[in-house]
C-alpha cells in the first residue's frame, strides 16, 4: 500500500502537481435501532477508497474511487490533475498552502472493550432492560433505542513527505421513551457518542436513565405550560451543548465565515473584519475553545485530513473574540496558523473546515450554587427544538424539561418551554459556569452534524457544564 500511494503521488508531481495528497480511508459502522424492545433495524456496513486532492498552476482538484487496482488508481489521479486545470483557469487568487510539520506517525483511539468483537444480540439486551423499566411507568407507550459503533481506519500522505495512519473508533448509544395522558403526548430522551470502546456505554448506566426518563416523560403531563417571561435562564449540560454546536461553533468556520456555504447553510455573524479586533463575543465568563486532543471527546483525533496535528486552540477568550477554524489555505491571513480542523466524512468527500471539540470551559461555580443564586429563572433540560437564521445571530430553541426556580429552590417542572435571544447578546448575559463539581463538565457528543454540497455529516464534541443567561425571552414553545 505504502509503495503504491507513493508512485501515485509522484505521478501527480509528473503530471504538473505543485502539490498532492492521497487519503485511503476503511470504514466498519454498525448501527443498530430498537422500537418498543424490538430491534427495528441492525446492520454492518464496510466501505474503503481513495480521494486525491491536488493543486495544479494554483488551482484545486479531487477525484476519488473505491478501485485498488494501480491503474485505475492513476486515472483517479489523471481526474484530480484534469479539474485542477479547470479550476485553475477561474480562480480569483492562486491557492497557498501555510507550512506544516512533515509527519511520520502511526496512532489509534485507546480503546478497553472493542464494540466490534462483542456479540449484537447481547449488546441489544441492554436496550431490552431498558425498555423493560421504561413500561413499568404506565403513562409510557412507545420506547425507543440505539447503539452505534464505528471504526475507520486512515492512511494520509502528501508529496511533502508526511506519511500517517490513525485508526479511530466510535462507540455511542441512546434511549428515548413517549408518555401519553392528560390529552397530552411528552418525551424524554438521552443520546452520548465518544471516541472510545464499549467501556463508554456501560459508564452511562443505561438502565438508572431509562427510569429518570420514563418518570420525567409522566410527569410532564401535567406540568403547567411554561409561561411567557424574561427571566434568568439555566441551560443543562445537554441542552449547552446544542447552544454552543450552534450559536458558537458554526460561526467560527472559516470558510463559512468566507461564504463557501452562503447557498446552502448560510454565513456567520463572526464577519471578516471582526477579526484581531477583540469583538465582544460574551461576558468575561466565556470562554470557548477548539479541542480535538480531549480523552474520548467525539471530536477528537491525531491529525486531521491535510495532516495537520491536533491541537488546542482559543476561540473566545474572557468573552473576546479570537480565532476561527482554519484550514492550511485559509489561515494565511486569519492568524497564520493551520489550526487542524479538515476533515471529510469518507474518502469519496473533500475534506472541509469541521468542528472538533468545541468546548465551554468550566467555570467555579457547582450548579447547585447556580440553582441556589438564582431568584426567577428556568432550568432547561435536553433539546427538543431549535432553529437559527442564516448568520447563527437570531435564534430559539425548546427543551424537552424546564423547572422553575423563585427565591433559589426549585418549584415545579414546566413543559412546552422555549427561549429566545441574539447570540453576542445571549453571551453577554452570562454569569455563572459550573464545572466545579466533578462530572459537571463532560464533552458530549452527536454523530450528526451536516455540512456541504453534497452533504457531509461527521459529529463533533463539546466539552460543557450548566449554564446561567440572564434577562433571556422565555416562554411556550411555538
Amino acid at each position: 500500500m505504502e509503495e503504491m500511494i507513493k508512485e501515485l503521488l509522484l505521478y501527480a508531481q509528473k503530471l504538473g502537481a505543485e502539490y498532492g495528497d492521497i487519503r485511503y480511508t476503511k470504514q466498519r459502522e454498525r448501527p443498530l435501532m430498537m422500537r418498543n424492545g424490538e430491534i427495528e433495524s441492525a446492520a454492518e456496513r464496510l466501505d474503503s477508497g481513495f480521494g486525491c486532492r491536488l493543486i495544479v498552476d494554483g488551482g484545486w482538484g479531487f477525484a476519488s474511487t473505491p478501485a485498488k487496482d494501480f491503474e485505475q488508481l492513476k486515472g483517479m489521479v489523471e481526474r484530480a490533475v484534469s479539474v485542477a486545470k479547470a479550476s485553475a483557469r477561474y480562480k480569483l487568487a492562486s491557492v497557498e498552502l501555510i507550512p506544516v510539520e512533515i509527519v511520520q506517525d502511526k496512532k489509534a483511539t485507546p480503546v478497553k472493550t472493542d464494540p466490534f468483537t462483542l456479540n449484537l444480540d447481547e449488546q441489544a439486551q441492554l436496550l431490552r432492560q431498558c425498555h423493560e423499566i421504561m413500561v413499568q411507568v404506565p403513562e409510557v407507550r412507545v420506547t425507543g433505542g440505539n447503539l452505534y459503533q464505528s471504526r475507520e481506519d486512515k492512511i494520509f500522505a502528501s508529496t511533502e513527505g508526511s506519511w500517517i495512519e490513525q485508526t479511530l473508533t466510535i462507540t455511542g448509544a441512546g434511549i428515548d421513551c413517549l408518555a401519553r395522558g392528560n390529552d397530552d403526548v411528552q418525551r424524554r430522551s438521552f443520546n452520548l457518542n465518544k471516541t472510545a470502546g464499549f467501556e463508554a456505554v456501560v459508564a452511562m448506566d443505561l438502565p438508572a436513565k431509562a427510569e429518570e426518563l420514563a418518570q420525567q416523560a409522566a410527569l410532564l403531563l401535567t406540568a403547567d405550560n411554561c409561561p411567557e417571561k424574561t427571566r434568568s435562564l439555566i441551560l443543562d449540560k445537554t441542552l449547552a451543548r446544542l447552544q454552543v454546536h450552534e450559536s458558537c461553533g458554526h460561526p467560527i468556520e472559516l470558510d463559512r465565515v468566507l461564504g463557501s456555504e452562503d447557498t446552502y447553510a448560510g454565513k456567520s455573524f463572526l464577519t471578516p473584519d471582526l477579526f484581531g479586533k477583540d469583538f465582544k463575543f460574551g461576558s468575561e465568563k466565556v470562554n470557548i475553545t477548539a479541542d480535538a486532543t480531549l480523552p474520548q471527546g467525539l471530536g477528537s483525533f491525531f491529525y486531521d485530513d491535510e495532516g495537520v496535528k491536533a491541537q488546542r486552540t482559543t476561540i473566545v477568550e474572557e468573552g473576546k473574540f479570537k480565532n476561527y477554524l482554519t484550514s492550511r489555505e485559509t489561515a494565511k491571513d486569519y492568524g497564520g496558523v493551520a489550526n487542524g480542523t479538515m476533515r471529510a466524512m469518507n474518502w469519496a468527500n473533500i475534506p472541509l473546515i469541521r468542528m472538533t471539540n468545541i468546548n465551554l470551559e468550566p467555570g467555579d461555580w457547582s450548579l447547585d450554587e447556580i440553582i441556589r443564586d438564582t431568584k426567577d429563572g428556568i432550568l432547561a433540560v435536553t433539546p427538543k427544538s431549535w432553529s437559527l437564521d442564516d448568520k447563527r445571530l437570531n435564534f430559539h430553541f425548546a427543551p424537552e424539561l424546564a423547572y422553575e426556580i423563585l427565591d433559589g429552590e426549585i418549584v415545579r417542572p414546566l413543559k412546552n418551554a422555549s427561549y429566545t435571544a441574539l447570540t453576542p447578546e445571549f453571551w453577554a448575559s452570562c454569569d455563572a459556569v459550573a464545572g466545579r463539581e466533578k462530572g459537571e463538565w463532560e464533552v458530549l457528543g452527536s454523530i450528526s452534524c451536516a455540512k456541504g454540497e453534497p452533504v457531509q455529516s461527521i459529529g463533533p464534541g463539546h466539552g460543557v457544564a450548566p449554564v446561567r443567561l440572564n434577562n433571556i425571552k422565555t416562554g411556550l414553545q411555538d
